[in-house]
Order: structure tokens, then C-alpha cells, then sequence
């Protein structure tokens, strides 16, 4: 069953950028939809649940989820200059590794040489994977620059924040549903601010609304990744989380038809293959 509730979030967080590339909007519109549209899942949990939440519990939630749309953003900012397929198996192994290392050096995951060894080596597959997606030749449509890869590794620190959440002690011993409502409040809190500050008038636009589609489908897998985290723990959580890899790179180049030459589509599966490899094998660490 825990596996079970693992994997919900894989298929919402894989979905989402494929849903907001079809609806398409500037990185404000699918901000505002995701921080919208979680916020929603959120009311709706709060209202069949009833949980209840302590006042300093529900502040840091809510500036956990604001902190959070950092590394959102600067997904939605790369799925513009890279591609989605582009971004997602890039983005996946920065968030990996740094939360695997947030969770031996914080939360005393990977205990024991042996597990050190085997999380190690398993992060080096995943390293390899990523530079196999990463390749490109002249027939490529978009090409990665080092500033691109840069740019997204800075804002995953928002991503970090976020997937070690749910095990920090002012929070742990909440309930899962308690916590979660100011969470969403909090993205939806980001996202109006990052839209006030570059794009006021995106407000009036339609793809601001359209978005929210995509906004529900991340929140529902936001909703299971918090019980998946206490369940699973958030190392082992977060690894199963990362095989939306799969989904949103393919969703990336059959659905929104992003460029990839024979060449590059043979490294990127065999860079995905790798990861997930390196992904699961982390979780025997």
C-alpha cells in the first residue's frame, strides 16, 4: 500500500508540465494555475478532513509552500528554453541528489557505510543518465547552455525546501492534512506575488485559468506525497516520486512534439533508463 500512495505522485508531477504545455500561457499563467489549482485540492481535503493544525505549524507551511514555487518557477522559466524533456530528467537528478544528501546528513537516512556506498554509487547512475538525456546534436530544436542547467539547479533549492517538509520537527508531528491546506495557500501566495512583480496583466489572460487543470493534478499528487514521506520516509518518498521522469520526458516528445534527432532520442532513453535504475536503487540504500 505505501508503494501504492508512493506512485501517486509520480503520475500527477509527471502529467502536469505535459498539461500546462498543451495549454500553453507564459511561466506567470502556469504558476498562478498550479498555485490556484493545488489550493483548491487543498480546500477540498481541509473540508472532508477537518483536521486541525497548530498556529506556528500553519505559518511555516505556508512559507514552505511560498519558498516552494522557487523551484516551480524556475521549471516552468527552463521548460521554455530547454523543452520539457529537456528540463524534467535535469531537474530530476538535481532534486535527487540533493535531497538524498539532505537526508543522510539531516534526517539520518543512509545509516551504516554499507548504505553510504550503495546511495553513492546509485547517485552516480542517475549523474551518468542525466548527462545521457543532455545530449544534442545540430538538428536539435533547443539547445541546453551551461547557464540553463545553473539556472535550474539554483531554483531547486526551492524543491529541496519542499520535499524535506514533511519529516521537519515543527511539522512532523502534525496531522498530514492539517499541514497541507497552508501549504497550498502558500504556493498560490508565491505565485501572486511572481506574477504582481513581472506580469500584472496576466491576470486578464485566459491561460491564467486554463491552467488550474494542471494546478489540480499537482496538487492531488502533492496531497499523497505527504503521507507517502511519513509513510515511506522522505529519502525513499521522494525517490519513487522521481519516476514522473519517465512520463513527463516521453510526454515531453510524443505529446508536445519536441524535437529530438535518432541520436539524442537514443541517449535520452538510455540516460532514462539509468536514472530510474539509479532512482530505485537508492531506495535499497
Amino acid at each position: 500500500m505505501n508503494i501504492l500512495i508512493a506512485l501517486i505522485p509520480a503520475l500527477g508531477w509527471g502529467f502536469m508540465p505535459i498539461i500546462t504545455g498543451k495549454v500553453g500561457g507564459s511561466p506567470v499563467n502556469q504558476m498562478f494555475g498550479i498555485g490556484a489549482g493545488a489550493t483548491i485540492v487543498g480546500l477540498i481535503s481541509y473540508l472532508v478532513t477537518q483536521p486541525s493544525v497548530s498556529a506556528q505549524a500553519f505559518w511555516f507551511s505556508v512559507l514552505c509552500g511560498a519558498l516552494w514555487t522557487i523551484g516551480q518557477i524556475g521549471q516552468f522559466i527552463s521548460f521554455k528554453r530547454i523543452g520539457v524533456s529537456g528540463t524534467v530528467p535535469l531537474s530530476t537528478v538535481f532534486q535527487l541528489v540533493g535531497n538524498s544528501i539532505i537526508g543522510m546528513l539531516i534526517f539520518g537516512d543512509w545509516a551504516g557505510v554499507q548504505s553510504k556506498i550503495i546511495g553513492i554509487i546509485a547517485l552516480a547512475i542517475v549523474v551518468v543518465g542525466a548527462l545521457l538525456t543532455s545530449v544534442t546534436d545540430s538538428s536539435s530544436g533547443k539547445k541546453m547552455e551551461a547557464k540553463d542547467a545553473a539556472f535550474l539547479l539554483c531554483t531547486t533549492v526551492g524543491f529541496w525546501i519542499y520535499s524535506s517538509f514533511p519529516n521537519i520537527p515543527i511539522v512532523k508531528a502534525e496531522s498530514s492534512t492539517g499541514i497541507f491546506l497552508p501549504e497550498m495557500l502558500g504556493i498560490l501566495l508565491g505565485a501572486i506575488i511572481y506574477a504582481l512583480f513581472t506580469d500584472k496583466d496576466s491576470f486578464k489572460q485566459k491561460q491564467q485559468y486554463q491552467n488550474i487543470i494542471a494546478g489540480i493534478a499537482w496538487g492531488i499528487a502533492a496531497f499523497a506525497y505527504i503521507f507517502s514521506a511519513k509513510a515511506n520516509g522522505n529519502t525513499s518518498a521522494f525517490i519513487w516520486t522521481q519516476l514522473n521522469v519517465v512520463i513527463g520526458t516521453f510526454g515531453g516528445i510524443f505529446v508536445l512534439h519536441e524535437r529530438k534527432s535518432r541520436h539524442e532520442l537514443t541517449f535520452t532513453i538510455l540516460g532514462i533508463v539509468l536514472i530510474v535504475i539509479g532512482s530505485v536503487a537508492t531506495s535499497f540504500a
